[in-house]
C-alpha cells in the first residue's frame, strides 16, 4: 500500500520525498557514468586510514549541516507571518524534532570527531588511531544511523516528540505512530559508533603518543580531545541505557516511562539530560581546543597558562557531570536539590572563565595577525562570554 509507505497527504513533503529520490538516482547513476565504483570502493568506502575517514566524517557533518538547516529555514517561513499555512501542525513538530537531533548529533558532532581523526594522530607524532578497523567501524555506525534517522521523513513518518523526546509525549498513547521507533533506534546505532570512538581516541593518546610527549606537552587541541573522549565514555552509555529503555516501551509494551502504568516519566528528563548536558562539552571542549591552536599561532606567542587551561579542561569534564538537573528546576525536586545543581552550575563558569583569560593573556604583547581564523576566534570571545554570563545568571534565578 502506497500510503504506508509514503507520506502523500502534503504536497511539500511528498516534494521532498522526490528530491531525495532524484539525488539517489543521481548519484548512483554519476558513479556509475564515471566508472568510480572500484575506485570508490577501494579508496573510501572501505578504507582504515584516519585522515580519510576524518573527511568522510567531516562531509557527513556538512551534509547533514545543510539538511538540519532546511529545517531551520522552513520553520522560520511557517513562523515568519501569524496563521501561515506553509506547513501543517505534524509537519512542523517533525521538521522541529529533527533540525534538532540533525544539527547536534548528526553535524556538530561528525564535524567535530572528522577534525579529532585528521589531527590527533598527526600531533601526537602516531601512524594512525589506536584500532583503526574500529575507527571504520565507528563511522560506518554513525553513518547508518544518520541515514535510518533521516529514511524516517519518506518511510513511515519523522519522530515528532521534539528533539529531546520528552515523556508522555514519546510514548506510544501520544505518539502511537512509528516515527519515534525510528529516534530510538537510529540513535542508538550511531550512539555506539560514537562511544567506539571515544575508547579508540582515549587508548590512542595514552598508548600512542611520539617518544618523549608527556601528557603536559601535548597540544591543547589533543587534550582537549582525550578529555571530550573521556566524557563521551562516561554518559554515552547513559543514552543508550535510555534509548533501549525507550525503545523497550514503544515496542514491547513496558512502561518504564508510563506514570499511569507505574513508570517515571521524568526518569527520561533525567537520563536523557545526564548524557545532554555533558553533550554539550562533548562537543565544545574540542572547538576549545581550536581556537586555543588558533589564538597562540596567530598571536605568534605561546599559549599563556598552559597547566591552567589542562587543569580547567579537566575540572569542567567532572563538572559536566553534575549540572543537568538545571534543565528542568521546575520538576519539583525541591529546593535543596535545586540549590546543589544551582552552585554546580555557577562553579563550572569558573574553569571556562580561566580559558578566557588565558586566551586574552595570550593575545596580550602578541604580534597578532587577523587572518580569517584569527577574525572567527577574536568574535567568538565575546560571543561566548555573553552566554556564558547568561548562563550563570540563570544559575542564580
Amino acid at each position: 500500500n502506497w500510503h504506508d509507505f509514503f507520506i502523500v497527504g502534503n504536497p511539500l513533503i511528498l516534494g521532498s520525498q522526490i528530491d531525495i529520490l532524484l539525488t539517489m538516482i543521481g548519484i548512483v547513476a554519476g558513479v556509475t557514468y564515471l566508472k568510480k565504483w572500484k575506485w570508490l570502493w577501494r579508496e573510501w568506502l572501505t578504507t582504515v586510514d584516519h585522515k580519510r575517514i576524518g573527511i568522510m566524517y567531516i562531509l557527513s557533518g556538512v551534509l547533514m549541516f545543510f539538511r538540519g538547516g532546511v529545517d531551520g529555514l522552513l520553520m522560520k517561513a511557517q513562523t515568519s507571518q501569524p496563521d501561515l499555512k506553509f506547513l501543517d501542525a505534524q509537519h512542523y513538530n517533525e521538521i522541529f524534532t529533527t533540525h534538532g537531533v540533525i544539527m547536534i548529533l548528526f553535524a556538530a558532532m561528525p564535524l567535530l570527531i572528522g577534525v579529532m581523526n585528521v589531527v590527533i594522530p598527526l600531533q601526537i607524532g602516531a601512524r594512525d588511531v589506536a584500532f583503526p578497523q574500529l575507527n571504520a567501524l565507528s563511522f560506518w555506525l554513525f553513518f547508518a544511523g544518520a541515514m535510518l534517522f533521516n529514511i524516517s521523513f519518506v518511510i513511515g513518518g519523522s519522530p515528532d516528540a521534539g528533539w529531546t523526546a520528552y515523556f508522555p509525549l514519546a510514548g506510544k498513547e501520544f505518539t502511537p505512530g512509528i516515527g519515534n521507533n525510528y529516534y530510538a533506534v537510529a540513535l542508538q546505532i550511531a550512539g555506539i559508533g560514537t562511544l567506539a570512538t571515544g575508547i579508540n581516541f582515549i587508548v590512542t593518546v595514552l598508548k600512542m603518543r611520539t617518544k618523549g610527549m608527556g601528557l603536559m606537552k601535548m597540544p591543547m587541541f589533543t587534550w582537549t580531545s582525550f578529555v571530550a573522549s573521556i566524557i563521551i565514555v562516561a554518559s554515552f552509555p547513559i543514552l543508550t541505557v535510555a534509548l533501549a529503555l525507550m525503545t523497550f516501551d514503544r515496542i514491547f509494551g513496558t512502561h518504564f516511562f508510563t506514570l499511569s502504568a507505574g513508570g517515571m516519566d521524568m526518569m527520561w528528563a533525567n537520563l536523557f539530560w545526564l548524557w545532554g548536558h555533558p553533550e554539550v562539552y562533548i562537543v565544545v571542549l574540542p572547538a576549545f581546543g581550536m581556537f586555543s591552536e588558533i589564538i597562540s599561532t596567530f598571536s605568534r606567542k605561546m599559549l599563556f597558562g598552559y597547566k591552567s587551561m589542562v587543569f580547567s579542561v579537566v575540572g569542567i569534564a567532572f563538572l559536566s557531570m553534575l549540572v543537568w538537573v538545571h534543565h528542568f528546576f521546575t520538576m519539583g525536586s525541591g529546593p535543596a536539590v535545586n540549590s546543589v545543581f544551582s552552585i554546580t552550575t555557577m562553579m563550572i563558569a569558573i574553569p571556562t572563565g580561566v580559558k578566557m583569560f588565558n586566551w586574552l593573556f595570550t593575545m596580550r604583547k602578541g604580534r597578532i595577525q587577523f587572518t580569517t581564523a584569527m577574525l572567527w576566534a577574536l568574535a567568538f570571545v565575546p560571543c561566548f562570554l555573553i552566554g556564558g554570563i547568561t548562563g550563570v545568571m540563570l544559575a542564580m534565578g
